[in-house]
């Protein structure tokens, strides 16, 4: 049977950088298997699905595959999906819609014109930490940089787990490389088996550089990661001494690579934590076509 896909890259205002991602705006029908089978098909960071909601008064079910399984939340995913439907005339051009994702009801902000697309995912979320985190030697180990490039290592999770590195600079990020041997020895087992690491100052209004390696979800290297930019704007904003307000920081990631990506990350805190995460970035539909699924997959 013929299915519509549409291919964006997410987090970037110029076709071929950020981050791909392709959408079925229609996978009713779809069995699990070949959800997953057309992720790995495609072979992208991310694949979406798009279904009829539970709820009525939320847009859609998104349901998102990685090559090797499906996740509970992500971001790009969530704000890529967005900008499609509303170019595609599913959701409206402007205003708020609701996407239904394991991790819960997603809030997005739309605002798409005949020019450029945005959207940005809004997740009532706190950001959950682990016990003992990485040392900053294992963290240096696992990604080939001596112990004194990093200044600090820990666990953090708004639906997806991460470990996050904090380098010196940007000479740091662009110079790691990934010791499978240290990640299966410390990391995959962990808390935090996928590795987020940055450099720039932790205030608000900061910008970030970033990459990531996610071993465990097949991904060598993913050039813009919204969910763990959302669990970082929280991480940070949970450090700052206000005990009020909504702090950003802009994240670039993917440089390293050739696929930059600009990311609009922030945090809502309130009574001392951040009680809501949010990311935001453009999307460009780059490619649309049909895929055929075989009866009975």
């Amino acid at each position: 049977m013929p299915y519509r896909f549409i291919i964006a890259d997410v987090f970037t205002e110029q076709p071929f950088g950020g981050n791909q991602l392709a959408v079925i705006p229609d996978a009713r029908g779809l069995s699990d298997q070949a959800m997953q089978t057309l992720a790995r098909e495609f072979n992208f960071s991310e694949s979406t699905f798009v279904l009829p909601p539970s709820d009525p008064a939320h847009a859609f079910r998104v349901r998102i595959f990685t090559p090797g399984y499906e996740m509970p939340f992500a971001g790009h995913p969530t704000v890529g999906t967005a900008a499609v439907l509303a170019r595609e005339g599913l959701i409206p051009r402007t205003g708020q819609v609701v996407f239904e994702e394991i991790v819960g009801p997603v809030l997005v902000d739309v605002d798409v014109s005949d020019t450029r697309a945005f959207a940005r995912l809004n997740l009532d979320a706190e950001v959950k930490y682990a016990p003992d985190p990485p040392s900053n030697a294992a963290a240096a180990a696992v990604l080939s940089l001596p112990e004194q490039s990093v200044r600090e290592a820990w666990f953090a999770s708004v639906g997806v787990p991460f470990t996050f590195v904090h380098v010196a600079d940007r000479e740091a990020v662009d110079a790691a490389a990934l010791d499978m041997a240290a990640w299966k020895r410390d990391f995959e087992q962990s808390a935090g088996p996928s590795l987020f690491f940055f450099a720039g100052e932790a205030a608000a209004g900061s910008s970030l550089y970033a990459r990531m390696f996610a071993p465990d979800m097949g991904i060598v290297e993913d050039p813009a990661t919204g969910a763990a930019c959302v669990t970082l704007a929280g991480s940070l904003a949970d450090r700052l001494p206000e005990a009020e307000g909504t702090f950003t920081w802009q994240v670039d990631q993917g440089v390293k690579m050739g696929r930059p990506s600009r990311i609009e990350a922030a945090a809502a805190k309130r009574g001392g934590r951040a009680v809501r995460v949010m990311a935001g970035g453009a999307a460009v539909i780059v490619a649309e076509g049909t895929i055929h699924v075989p009866d009975g997959l």
